[in-house]
């Protein structure tokens, strides 16, 4: 990994109370930079830390918390939701926060996606099978806005970055992972959330990913 602990950021973290968000505020704040977490229920995140900064508001609802942006370095999404039912939160959650970032001046971000919207052609026969049959057809919903997500990211000139993990568990972190840029990842099967954070903010300041969709794992 490219490590990016060489100077102190302040860095906004949205859809903080995910599993994926709250390793991503730990592992910034053990960076030593400075956190603001934007949350629809504060009271989700069990983090205590001076400094962080946990904001209510919804990202759907931009007007309320634009001013929340204003000097920040980075801005993480790792929005989510467990519904199966048709779903604008992604597509409208990026355009809401590339919108908030172009008011703010802020030009670095990453939005965290899923390798699942495409069939890796390293897997085996049953891992694409599954792939197909049964992940896509499950969260069908959620991948379709996934992908309208990806499209309207893909249009800004940000650098902005796409994470695409493979399957997520909630082991220790390794801190380390293979990942591979605008490309598949071969036999990358899945990665922890801590790895995963580990990750993000240990490459915030590697332009190599720079307007890229990154698939990362083990």
């Amino acid at each position: 990994m490219n490590r990016s602990e060489s100077k102190r950021l302040n860095i906004l973290v949205i859809g903080a109370n995910g599993g994926i968000g709250a390793q991503v505020v730990r592992r910034a704040l053990s960076q030593g930079h400075s956190v603001t977490a934007i949350l629809r229920n504060p009271d989700k995140l069990l983090v205590n830390h001076d400094e962080l900064t946990i904001v209510q508001g919804d990202i759907l609802r931009p007007d309320q918390i634009q001013s929340v942006f204003m000097d920040k370095d980075v801005v993480i999404s790792a929005i989510g939701s467990n519904s199966r039912k048709r779903t604008s939160l992604y597509s409208d959650g990026a355009r809401h926060i590339l919108e908030a970032m172009n008011v703010a001046g802020i030009t670095r971000c990453f939005f965290i996606s899923a390798s699942g919207l495409d069939v890796n052609p390293s897997f085996n026969f049953f891992l694409k099978w599954v792939t197909k049959n049964i992940l896509q057809l499950i969260l069908k919903e959620m991948y379709k806005d996934l992908v309208d997500m990806e499209v309207i990211i893909k249009s800004s000139p940000l650098h902005w970055t796409i994470v695409r993990p493979p399957r997520l568990t909630n082991g220790k972190a390794k801190g380390e992972c293979r990942f591979s840029v605008d490309g598949y990842l071969a036999h990358g099967t899945e990665i922890s959330r801590a790895d995963l954070a580990y990750f993000i903010l240990d490459n915030i300041d590697n332009p190599a990913i720079y307007r890229s969709t990154v698939e990362v794992g083990y």
